[in-house]
């Protein structure tokens, strides 16, 4: 499907927006530069700081990229739990000698303030992550010439997607690593996501706008295979965590592929939303009792994150990962683009080749 948004960039390769400093204004240019479609993630940094990244990358590359915005969550938090889960860290605070967060330090994520840069100072593409905007947030990108995004986990989400008038979904499948996009925080939904496959097809039936599918996609024969599911283009996150212009932490990067931790899990233990990461001790011993509580958790847990990563312990870190992350490779980002654009075209023909014999 050839759209105003596909039409911006020629491989069909969106680097996704990763939050925490991962998604650094270096990799989203190379990503650019490269004929993909580099992203900045806006999450966790003030309007300013979101400013200065996007002023970077335009020093860096011509090409068009986008931004990613958190929607602001609603406060539904059962506050005794918090009070319990906070109790249950203390341990954790006096084994790396700090301080708990602040739990309430807000729920928007500075999202009013960022949504009026934009529409000051456009970018080519914006994305939404954990719910919709509204319709009237939708036209006031679209009349200063921003195209939309939003991530949908359900062919349902997709829908709300497509009338609100975004022009494009972000379909992302139960094996994405980080934060599920979910429109609401449902507790009983837990683990139950769908595969990006199914998703995908399923999206595909029921909403008539790009896809960009996204889950643990980490080779350019997945891309083939989403393409061929229905997808327009492939959004890629760890696959560029490990990447040298990738923000993450060293410990971060290596543990891709150690094998010592061979698999993930979706876990609310670090920021108390539903969010794929490599098994840890943290995971193992937290996830269990951490409540629905987002970014309430996430605040009060980022000093000990913060702290792991100062001692060099990865068992105390948020190691966000996709199920794919044993198959990451540490090429610089322009290069993996390359690479996997190499390995879509070379799946693309040996399909033609099965087909013709």
């Amino acid at each position: 499907m050839s759209s105003a948004l596909t039409d911006l960039f020629p491989r069909p390769i969106v680097q996704a927006p990763m939050a925490g400093g991962v998604s650094r204004p270096q990799l989203a240019a190379a990503v650019s530069d490269a004929g993909g479609l580099g992203f900045l993630a806006a999450g966790y940094k003030t309007a300013d700081g979101m400013y200065e990244e996007i002023k970077q990358v335009r020093g860096l590359t011509g090409r068009p990229f986008g931004v990613n915005l958190f929607l602001p969550q609603p406060d539904h938090a059962d506050p005794a739990a918090i009070v319990v889960y906070r109790h249950q860290l203390a341990g954790e605070a006096a084994w790396y000698e700090t301080r708990l967060g602040d739990p309430d330090v807000g729920l928007d994520d500075g999202y009013v303030a960022k949504l009026a840069i934009l529409v000051d100072d456009p970018v080519p593409v914006v994305s939404f992550h954990f719910g919709c905007p509204t319709r009237e947030v939708v036209e006031s990108l679209k009349r200063v010439g921003t195209l939309t995004l939003v991530t949908a986990t359900t062919p349902e989400e997709a829908q709300t997607v497509q009338w609100v008038g975004a022009d494009g979904v972000i379909a992302q499948g139960i094996e994405a690593g980080g934060h599920q996009g979910t429109h609401r925080d449902n507790v009983e939904n837990d683990g139950a996501g769908l595969g990006l496959l199914t998703l995908v097809s399923q999206i595909r039936e029921t909403a008539q706008l790009p896809i960009i599918a996204a889950g643990g996609l980490m080779r350019g024969s997945q891309i083939a295979s989403v393409l061929a599911a229905g997808a327009d283009a492939a959004q890629l996150g760890t696959a560029f965590l490990i990447t040298p212009e990738s923000g993450a932490h060293v410990l971060h990067k290596q543990a891709l592929t150690d094998p010592l931790f061979n698999r993930t899990r979706l876990t609310r233990a670090f920021s108390g939303r539903p969010a794929r990461a490599l098994v840890n001790r943290f995971l193992r011993e937290h996830g269990p009792y951490a409540p629905a509580a987002y970014p309430q958790i996430h605040h009060l847990t980022a000093g000990l994150r913060k702290a792991a990563a100062k001692a060099g312990d990865p068992q105390g870190m948020a190691l966000w990962a996709g199920q794919g992350h044993r198959l990451a490779r540490e090429l610089p980002a322009g290069e993996l683009v390359e690479v996997l654009t190499a390995e879509l075209e070379a799946a693309g023909d040996a399909l033609v080749l099965r087909r013709a014999s």
